[in-house]
C-alpha cells in the first residue's frame, strides 16, 4: 500500500482508493495456469490438488491497520477504505459480517466466476468449453442476479470484464452482437440508482457507455484495478475523456462520482 501511495503523489493524484479483493466462491483454475505459477502465489497457496482456490478469509484489521499506517505517513493524500465483493448475492451472510466489522468508504460488488459442471469457473476458462458469446451472454445474465440479489454494494465493477480474455482468433468483440443483453443488464442496474465503474484495465467501450446513460444511468466511476504501484491509474486519462465525451462531468466533490450533465 505504501508504494502504491508513493505512486500516487508521483502522479499527483488528490486521492486513491484500496478496494480490496473479498472472495468466498470456491472457483477450479486450470492445472496448467497453476502450474506457471510461483509457489508463493496466492492461487496456488490456496488450491488443492485438483486445482480449486479456496479464497483466504479477509484480514480486517490488518487491513484498516494498513490503511491507517498509510494515512498517516501521506497526510496531504486522501486514502479511502473500500472493498470488491466478488459475487455477493451468494454469500450474502458473509459479507454482510464483513461490512459490519468495520466502516469502508467503497463497496463495489463485482462477478468473477460462472457455474459450470465442474464447479464454478472464471470467462476465461469458459471460453474453451462454451460459445464465446454465450460467455458474455451468460455473464451479462448473472449481473442481473447479481444486482437485484445483493444490496451490499452501491458501485458496479468491471460489467464487462469477460472481454479482458475475449478469444482473439474470434476477432474483436462487436457489442451490438449482445446489445440487449448489455441493455438490460445496464438498465436494472441504473434502476437501483447504483453507480457503474469505468474500469480501465481494458477500456470499457464508449458504445457500452453510451447505452448506460441511455437506460438511465445517473454516475460513473473510475478504477484501475491496480494490483501493482506501476498500473495506478492507467489508462486514466482516456476514460475520462471519453465519459466526459457521452455527458458525464466531474462532481463538485471530487471524490464523489461522476455525474451526467
Amino acid at each position: 500500500m505504501e508504494l502504491t501511495c508513493q505512486r500516487a503523489v508521483q502522479l499527483g493524484l488528490p486521492s486513491i482508493a484500496f478496494t480490496e479483493h473479498v472472495d468466498h466462491t470456491v472457483w477450479l483454475a486450470p492445472r496448467d495456469v497453476l502450474a506457471d505459477l510461483p509457489p508463493d502465489h496466492p492461487m496456488v497457496r490456496f488450491s488443492d490438488a485438483s486445482g480449486r482456490v479456496t479464497p483466504p478469509p479477509l484480514d480486517v484489521d490488518g487491513y484498516t491497520d494498513s490503511v491507517a499506517r498509510c494515512r498517516a505517513m501521506f497526510p496531504d493524500l486522501k486514502v479511502l477504505s473500500g472493498l470488491e465483493v466478488g459475487e455477493p448475492h451468494r454469500h450474502e451472510s458473509a459479507v454482510a459480517d464483513i461490512l459490519s466489522a468495520a466502516t469502508f468508504d467503497r463497496v463495489l460488488g463485482s462477478l468473477h466466476t460462472l457455474a459450470a459442471e465442474t464447479g464454478y469457473q472464471e470467462p476465461a476458462e469458459l471460453y474453451a468449453e462454451r460459445q464465446a458469446h454465450d460467455v458474455v451472454r451468460d455473464y451479462l445474465a448473472e449481473i442481473i442476479r447479481v444486482v437485484e440479489d445483493s444490496d451490499a454494494f452501491s458501485i458496479l465493477a468491471h460489467i464487462d470484464f469477460p472481454l479482458r480474455y475475449w478469444p482473439q482468433t474470434m476477432g474483436p468483440f462487436d457489442p451490438f452482437t449482445l446489445e440487449e443483453e448489455f441493455r438490460c443488464a445496464l438498465r436494472v442496474t441504473a434502476a437501483t440508482e447504483r453507480v457503474l465503474e469505468i474500469n480501465t484495465v481494458l477500456p470499457l467501450d464508449a458504445t457500452v457507455l453510451r447505452w448506460w446513460r441511455e437506460e438511465g444511468g445517473r454516475a460513473v466511476t473510475f478504477g484501475s484495478d491496480a494490483h501493482e504501484p506501476s498500473e495506478l491509474a492507467r489508462n486514466l486519462r482516456e476514460a475520462a475523456a471519453m465519459a466526459e465525451a457521452l455527458g458525464f462531468t466531474m462532481s463538485e466533490d471530487p471524490l464523489a462520482p461522476w455525474i451526467r450533465s
